[in-house]
């Protein structure tokens, strides 16, 4: 289906089924930590999912292609950016699965049923809005700093949309997961699966990929360790498969 690019935009080949996303490039743009993400969601046929904070749809869309469920919402604050997804949504024909909500995620609960979602997934601003100078209406910020919405928020209006046993899915940082872990358990939502993903072998951890469960019981297991480059400098074979591609 054919949509109306604005100026900056581009249309962004997925590699998954024709899938493809409308991206603006002076915009903050999806990257390999939405793609890792996206992979980890086990999400269960005829599952009805959100994600809080969508950006451009990236995580539903590509969703789309991996898994079977029956709804997905997109969750945007920006205007511009939410409208932006949705004709991403339209040009993959896909607006009778994914609706995306120009809604503070804080107010989720005036436009979604609470307890009613089977997974919550997230791929939150990392730093805390304190860190750094930075301009509280630029796009880029929004989507990198706590500005419009903190750690808190998301995990709580998680815990709220969640079902019984409803599973959480988060990518972060590790220098935040002792307040992760904190958040987590204080809205009842058990740490029940988590991933370290380090650039290479030898190089310390720069994302974390963590599954919970609403008032699931205590039992946390660890993913081995996923290494994005290996010592010849190209992805590893892991990375190679969450991408679909074929290695050279």
């Amino acid at each position: 289906m054919e949509v109306t690019l604005k100026e900056n935009e581009k249309i962004e080949d997925l590699q998954c089924k024709g899938l493809k996303v409308i991206q603006n490039k002076k915009w903050f743009c999806f990257g390999m930590d939405a793609v890792l993400l996206t992979n980890y969601c086990d999400i269960k046929n005829n599952s009805k999912v959100v994600d809080l904070g969508t950006g451009t749809g990236i995580i539903p869309i590509l969703l789309s292609g991996k898994r079977n469920f029956s709804k997905a919402y997109g969750l945007e604050i920006q205007p511009e950016v939410a409208e932006m997804a949705e004709r991403s949504v339209k040009l993959n024909d896909l607006r009778e699965k994914i609706e995306i909500l120009n809604v503070d995620l804080k107010n989720a609960l005036d436009y979604l049923e609470a307890n009613s979602f089977d997974a919550v997934i997230s791929n939150p601003p990392y730093k805390l809005y304190n860190s750094g100078i930075i301009n509280p209406e630029d796009k880029k910020a929004i989507s990198r700093h706590e500005i419009k919405s903190t750690l808190e928020d998301v995990v709580s209006i998680a815990s709220q949309l969640l079902k019984q046993y409803g599973r959480f899915y988060m990518v972060h940082r590790p220098d935040r997961l002792a307040d992760i872990m904190c958040m987590l358990r204080k809205y009842r939502l058990e740490p029940k699966q988590i991933r370290f993903v380090h650039p290479r072998a030898a190089a310390k951890p720069n994302m974390i990929l963590i599954r919970a469960s609403k008032n699931g019981n205590p039992e946390l297991k660890f993913d081995p360790p996923l290494y994005i480059y290996g010592d010849d400098g190209n992805y590893t074979e892991d990375v190679y498969e969450i991408y679909g591609m074929n290695k050279k």
